[in-house]
């Protein structure tokens, strides 16, 4: 009888370590804001093309049906079935939203505000699902604040010492640049977005510089990144990703008024079909 339950429980073991082995995790498509079409043609063919079947996200933005809608349409143009879910953080868990994950190929996050994001689904059952679905090989993909919420530390676009809001981030000190708890699909990195026209260069320097053991991936409009299962990332669109890597950089600084210095930050700027990899920091060639 005890050799049975022992052979009951190594079997048990055995299969509860094949399916943890075999999931695989999934792919993510992170866009900088104003998505094009070849973005997102490419966003519905890694979810199955005309098999699609994408569910859109839309808490950031100030008028969540109306960009839906538009959205839909445009994965409807692309030849893909896609629906939408509208919900605050109590209603997050609703078992109608749970349900219609359950057949999803691809979940797309819309823009706005990312602070949004955060406050209606960290911590629900809802993200724990599309984390779930994500981590046994599902497509998940954002613009603008749905690409900014990817990252574990994740910038608010909030200043916390400068209030002049005609002129934003026009330093690189401590303690300014606001930062929050992002989805956390990307650990090692700080995703910004709108970042060539918006010139954020500022802000994103000063929260490497504070937070020096994670690279920036920075994201032009227009542009994106296909991040793949082995850390591997590669850039699509008509404009630049910069990756800012002061994992290896040396004497961080301050002056009496709080500026940030650092010294040997690397800095690639990537273009449509560069990849890079994130374990390695390399640019691939």
């Amino acid at each position: 009888m005890i050799k049975k339950i022992i052979f009951t429980l190594l079997l048990t073991s055995l299969f509860f370590c094949a399916e943890v082995f075999s999931q695989t995790k999934g792919k993510l498509v992170i866009v900088g804001g104003v998505q094009v079409k070849n973005i997102m043609k490419k966003f519905v063919e890694l979810a199955g093309g005309s098999k699609a079947k994408i569910i859109i996200i839309p808490n950031a933005g100030s008028y969540p049906v109306e960009s839906s809608l538009e959205q839909v349409e445009e994965f409807k143009e692309l030849g893909a079935y896609s629906d939408f879910l509208l919900f605050t953080r109590e209603t997050a868990d609703a078992d109608s939203n749970l349900k219609k994950l359950e057949n999803a190929t691809a979940v797309f996050i819309l823009g706005g505000d990312q602070s949004d994001l955060t406050r209606d689904m960290l911590g629900t059952k809802l993200l724990g699902k599309i984390f779930e679905f994500y981590n046994n090989g599902g497509l998940v993909g954002g613009t603008s604040a749905g690409a900014a919420v990817m990252s574990e530390v994740m910038i608010t676009g909030n200043e916390l010492i400068n209030k002049d809001s005609s002129r934003n981030f026009i330093t690189i000190e401590r303690g300014n640049v606001e930062t929050k708890q992002g989805f956390g699909f990307l650990k090692s990195v700080i995703v910004d977005q709108h970042f060539l026209k918006r010139k954020r260069h500022n802000r994103t320097i000063s929260t490497l510089i504070e937070n020096p053991n994670l690279m920036g991936v920075a994201i032009d409009e227009s542009t994106a990144i296909i991040v793949y299962s082995d850390d591997t990332f590669e850039v699509i669109g008509n404009n630049q990703v910069l990756v800012y890597d002061p994992t290896n950089s040396n004497n961080i600084r301050q002056d009496l008024k709080g500026n940030l210095g650092i010294s040997d930050m690397k800095l690639h700027v990537l273009i449509n079909g560069d990849k890079f990899n994130l374990k390695t920091k390399r640019v691939i060639e």
